[in-house]
């Protein structure tokens, strides 16, 4: 049953209406709850005093969530979210997400946050370049975030429910200017980057490059990895952590579990860069002997690209020598360290290894990006094979269809 009684108001009306109505007991105490609300009209006042019974019913006490902001909220899903197994890393990209979200929603109360709202800020994002991985990332987030509060009784419903990511239209010129081959070396380009890394490397740049272009292994998995990985009678490498470095410290560093499922792998590497990596082990093992005598904090941990305290080489130093060696060269590709992963992928494509082969060797966690280097590749190749036999069968192809017409409507007219 629902009461009303009318007030006084500094309205065009001059009153208002407050409707009564009883909700559910207390969960706490079992006493008997009312629903006042104000409204114009009755019927405002009334449907009102309903959305609150509503939550009531739902389990959304109106009274906490009040004043609870998506903020809140948000810390509060993160601390839950990275008791599960879940790494550093991951944990680090969800934080800078939540930052982004904060931009727009920070002090937004929690059961107030609509599907406009988020819609808006999504187009936003978008409107300031941001790119769609990131854009994507933050959704993602959002979704997680939504989900606890609904599972928490804060709110009823997901506004990130059926939200656009926007995509962008490349304009003509962006097509035309953008190629997969700028994803991985060509054959030329390889070969002229490890030559420069033979004439003008730094210590141990030769293995590390050589490694990565041949094992398709990320940087991560190189700086993790450790003798015992590798299995010289079999010219096996075993890949089973990657290393993680916040703070770009040589000492702060962690052995994580690799990117997915699929990255942990055993795979054949060629005896000419196994060849290298012994090399490596044996000028190695004579530089630590003596640095074990003279260093009292060296870090004995077996690392296989490793400065001379035995601690490991992180990421951000392959990536200041592969930018050292690219100077070296006329590559005016935009090339990372991962190039290496796209380049392995295409010279497996090239050598006619089928796609299944190539994502377990890659550990791949793109398929997208596999397929379209594998497809492009192989794409290539069949063109190439069409012009070998273009090349090859020429004089063949090329005789005179003209002159065997003629000669065809000699031998009819003779019969």
């Amino acid at each position: 049953m629902a009461s009303y009684t009318k007030i006084k108001a500094n309205n065009k009306q001059g009153y208002k209406w407050i409707c009564t109505i009883d909700g559910p007991p207390d969960p706490v105490t079992g006493k008997r709850r009312q629903i006042p609300r104000r409204g114009d009209t009755k019927k405002e006042a009334f449907d009102r005093a309903d959305a609150v019974l509503k939550k009531l019913k739902d389990g959304i006490d109106t009274k906490k969530v009040k004043k609870l902001t998506f903020e809140e909220v948000a810390w509060e899903w993160l601390i839950t979210y990275s008791k599960r197994k879940i790494k550093r890393g991951t944990v680090r990209v969800r934080e800078k997400e939540i930052k982004i979200l904060l931009k727009y929603f920070a002090k937004t109360i929690i059961d107030k946050f609509t599907h406009r709202q988020y819609q808006n800020a999504l187009n936003d994002l978008d409107d300031k370049e941001y790119a769609r991985t990131t854009i994507e990332g933050v959704h993602v987030t959002a979704n997680m975030i939504m989900k606890y509060a609904i599972k928490h009784k804060m709110r009823n419903d997901n506004p990130c429910t059926g939200a656009i990511i926007p995509e962008k239209v490349l304009t003509v010129e962006e097509l035309e200017n953008t190629s997969i081959e700028d994803e991985y070396l060509e054959k030329n380009e390889l070969t002229e980057f490890l030559e420069a890394a033979y004439q003008y490397g730094l210590p141990m740049d030769l293995e590390r490059f050589y490694l990565l272009a041949f094992s398709g292994m990320r940087s991560g998995e190189l700086c993790a990895l450790k003798w015992p990985d590798i299995n010289f009678d079999t010219n096996q490498i075993r890949i089973t952590k990657t290393l993680y470095n916040e703070r770009n410290n040589m000492k702060l560093y962690d052995l994580v579990t690799p990117k997915t499922k699929g990255s942990v792998r055993t795979i054949h590497i060629d005896e000419s860069v196994i060849n290298l990596l012994k090399n490596l082990q044996e000028r190695q093992n004579e530089i630590m002997g003596e640095a074990k005598k003279l260093i009292s904090d060296f870090h004995d941990a077996n690392f296989v690209f490793c400065r001379d305290n035995g601690y490991p080489f992180i990421q951000k130093n392959v990536i200041i020598r592969m930018e050292r060696l690219l100077k070296k060269t006329s590559i005016k590709k935009e090339a990372t360290p991962h190039i290496f992963r796209h380049t392995h992928i295409s010279m497996l494509a090239e050598a006619g290894v089928d796609l299944k082969t190539i994502m377990q060797r890659a550990g791949h966690d793109d398929p997208e990006t596999t397929l379209r280097i594998y497809t492009h590749v192989t794409q290539k190749m069949r063109k190439d094979a069409n012009e070998k036999i273009r090349i090859h069968f020429a004089d063949i192809l090329n005789f005179n269809f003209h002159n065997m017409s003629e000669k065809s409507e000699m031998v009819l007219q003779e019969m």
